[in-house]
């Protein structure tokens, strides 16, 4: 059993949570993640490893709640127990020897951009941050990401944060303005990061993406994670999460993870009113 820490809200659908977990503590890395249960009878979710703390032998996880699972997670409280927290899984975000690149998180997707430029610059890497929200109120993690970048840009859809517009424009008038990248590395909606993706590819600099597909038992095992790569098929869980961005089949990706979208509003939407029945 694993015992919820900390908890607390960083706007009004996303939560911090801070999890003892003292062995997956002392191997998680950047880019990894966990795959969590609530109860013995609940689904198996994945979350990106958001922080870790080897000392204290602490998981940091940052979740959006969109469905059953992660409305059931928001309702526990600090003191409660998940009963599973397997980790950690997946290949850790390259990081060594780059001299200077650009993160581009979007949305809740910003939870897993950060513990990679926080790497990155406790590496002495040059980070120039780009994270974009729809508006101010949706905003996370901005003094992090302050702290650990040498520049940041920040975007919001409607103006009301940072400068109007979108992560790719940031990212179009930087390289515009003469910046060179080793990389670029993109974590966010699909649709965020294939635009982000063909970018770097018109202007020929090396992109990653992290991918977060349909997952069920992360060892590669059940298939549902399979992407589609370069022409050939990979599996997050096992292969990724991280792929180059220039080679993947996002529209093959952003179809195959809208496939269960209605059935998860329906499981959302039953949890919510099983738990407005017993506040009753």
């Amino acid at each position: 059993m694993f015992e919820i820490l900390k908890k607390k809200e960083l706007n009004s659908t996303v939560t911090w949570m801070e999890i003892k977990a003292p062995m997956v503590a002392r191997k998680a890395e950047p880019g990894q993640f966990i795959i969590l249960r609530t109860d013995e009878n609940g689904e198996r979710i994945p979350l990106t490893i958001a922080d870790y703390d080897r000392d204290k032998g602490t998981v940091t996880i940052i979740f959006q709640v969109v469905g059953a699972t992660t409305e059931k997670l928001n309702h526990m409280q600090e003191g409660d127990f998940l009963q599973d927290f397997v980790g950690p899984l997946g290949k850790a975000t390259h990081t060594e020897g780059l001299k200077k690149v650009a993160v581009v998180g979007g949305g809740v997707g910003c939870a897993i951009a950060l513990p990679v430029a926080k790497k990155l610059h406790s590496l002495g890497c040059e980070v120039h941050a780009i994270i974009g929200f729809r508006s101010r109120d949706l905003v996370i993690l901005e003094k992090e990401f302050e702290q650990n970048s040498s520049l940041i840009k920040k975007m919001s859809d409607d103006g009301s944060w940072g400068e109007k517009g979108l992560v790719t424009d940031a990212l179009r008038a930087l390289i515009e303005a003469g910046e060179t990248y080793d990389e670029i590395i993109t974590i966010g909606p699909l649709i965020m990061m294939k635009f982000v993706c063909q970018l770097a590819k018109e202007h020929g600099i090396k992109v990653i993406a992290s991918m977060n597909p349909i997952m069920i038992d992360g060892t590669g095992m059940c298939g549902g994670c399979r992407l589609s790569v370069g022409g050939k098929t990979v599996f997050a869980c096992v292969d990724g999460p991280d792929f180059d961005g220039s080679l993947i089949d996002f529209d093959e990706a952003m179809e195959r993870n809208s496939m269960y979208r209605n059935f998860e509003r329906h499981k959302h939407e039953e949890t919510c009113n099983l738990y407005k029945q017993e506040a009753r």
